[in-house]
C-alpha cells in the first residue's frame, strides 16, 4: 500500500517541511536538555522532604536484665581543620577521588585513600584521649549558595551543588547493648553504616536517620524540615555485632552486623560497643539542603552513610568497655 502525503506536489509543502522537522528536533533537544538539567542540578525532589511534626516518635528498646546501659563519649571537634576529600579508605582503599562526592572527617587528620594501619597509628588527631580513629560521612550542602567546587569533581561536576555546611555539633558516642554486656572491638576494625547506592538498589542496608534538634525521638529516612529554632540532624548508628575474627571482610559488612531490635546478635557474633555519631546543623528555617551522593543516586536522603576505622589505644578501649558494662556515663575530652 502506497502512502500518499497530502499536497506532496505543492511548493508550500516542501517549503514548510524542513521548518517543521527543524522545530520538532529543537523541541526534542530542549526537552531532553531540560530533563538532564533536572537530573544533574543537585536538587532532590520535593517528596524527599518531610515536616518533622508529621513523624511519629520512635520507641526505644527495653533493656533486659543483663543489659549494658553505660555510654562513653569522645570529643573530636567538628572538623574545624577543614579535612575533606573524595576518598573512601574503607570501601575503596588505594583509589584516589573514588567516591565522586565529598567526605567530612573528624578524628585522624591523615585519612585518605592511601592510608594504612601504620600511617593512621602515627598521625595526629582531633579527638581527645589519644583516639586516632577516623570518623567520616558525606558532607551536607546548602542549595541556596554556590559551593567552592561548583564546577569541580565531587561537587557540581558530579551533581553535588551548593555550599558545604560545617556541623554545629558532632557527638561521638559509644553505647551499650540492651541484651548483654559488650566486649572490646579490635584495633583497626573497619565499619560502615548505611548504603551509598540505596536509591538504585534494594540491599536492605539503609540506615538513614534524619531529624531535627529538639526532637530526639523522631527520625525519618527523608530529609527533615525543621521549625524555627531547630536545625537538621543526622543519626549514624554503626553495626555492633562482631564475628570475633576479622577487622574487615570483602563486602565490608559480614564481619560486623547489626543486632536485632532487642539487642540480640546474629549467630557466631558478639556485642561490641555501638558507635553512634550525631550531627547537628545550624540552618535557618526553610533553607534548602541535601547530602552529597554518587551522581546516579540524585542525593536521595536514604543514601546517607558513614565509615569508621578504630585506632583507639587498647587501654582506652578497655576503659570504654568497663564504663559501658558498669552502666556509667564517661568520656574523653
Amino acid at each position: 500500500m502506497r502512502i500518499k502525503l497530502p499536497f506532496s506536489n505543492s511548493r508550500i509543502f516542501w517549503g514548510v517541511l524542513p521548518v517543521a522537522l527543524g522545530l520538532i528536533v529543537f523541541l526534542c533537544v530542549t526537552m531532553l536538555g531540560a530533563d538532564r538539567a533536572a537530573t544533574v542540578s543537585g536538587v532532590p525532589a520535593d517528596d524527599k522532604y518531610v515536616d518533622i511534626g508529621t513523624v511519629p516518635p520512635a520507641r526505644a528498646s527495653a533493656a533486659g536484665p543483663d543489659a549494658s546501659t553505660g555510654s562513653y563519649t569522645v570529643e573530636c571537634g567538628r572538623n574545624e581543620q577543614g579535612h575533606y576529600n573524595m576518598d573512601n579508605v574503607v570501601i575503596s582503599p588505594g583509589v584516589v577521588n573514588g567516591a565522586h562526592h565529598t567526605h567530612d572527617y573528624v578524628g585522624n587528620l591523615s585519612t585518605d585513600a592511601l592510608s594504612t594501619d601504620r600511617s593512621l597509628a602515627a598521625a595526629d588527631t582531633t579527638c581527645a584521649g589519644g583516639d586516632r580513629s577516623t570518623y567520616y560521612w558525606p558532607v551536607l550542602r546548602r542549595l541556596d549558595r554556590t559551593g567552592h567546587d561548583a564546577h569541580g569533581p565531587g561537587g557540581g561536576a558530579h551533581g553535588n551543588t551548593g555550599e558545604i555546611v560545617k556541623a554545629s555539633s558532632v557527638r561521638v558516642e559509644f553505647r551499650g547493648n540492651p541484651a548483654s554486656s559488650v566486649v572490646g572491638m579490635p584495633r583497626f576494625i573497619r565499619l560502615i553504616t548505611g548504603d551509598p547506592v540505596a536509591a538504585t538498589t534494594d540491599s536492605g542496608n539503609v540506615r538513614a536517620q534524619w531529624g531535627c534538634s529538639g526532637y530526639p525521638d523522631r527520625f525519618t529516612r527523608n530529609y527533615a524540615l525543621c521549625p524555627p529554632g531547630s536545625g537538621p540532624t543526622r543519626i549514624l548508628d554503626f553495626p555492633s555485632c562482631w564475628n570475633g575474627l576479622a577487622t574487615d571482610s570483602p563486602d565490608h559488612r559480614t564481619h560486623a552486623q547489626f543486632p536485632a531490635a532487642d539487642g540480640t546478635c546474629p549467630r557466631a557474633t558478639f556485642p561490641v560497643p555501638q558507635l553512634r555519631v550525631t550531627l547537628t546543623y545550624d540552618l535557618p528555617e526553610g533553607t534548602p539542603f541535601a547530602v552529597d551522593s554518587f551522581p546516579e543516586q540524585l542525593r536521595d536522603p536514604i543514601t546517607d552513610h558513614a565509615m569508621f576505622v578504630n585506632v583507639m589505644p587498647e587501654d582506652r578501649m578497655t576503659e570504654l568497655v568497663r564504663c559501658i558494662n558498669e552502666d556509667r556515663r564517661c568520656g574523653a575530652g
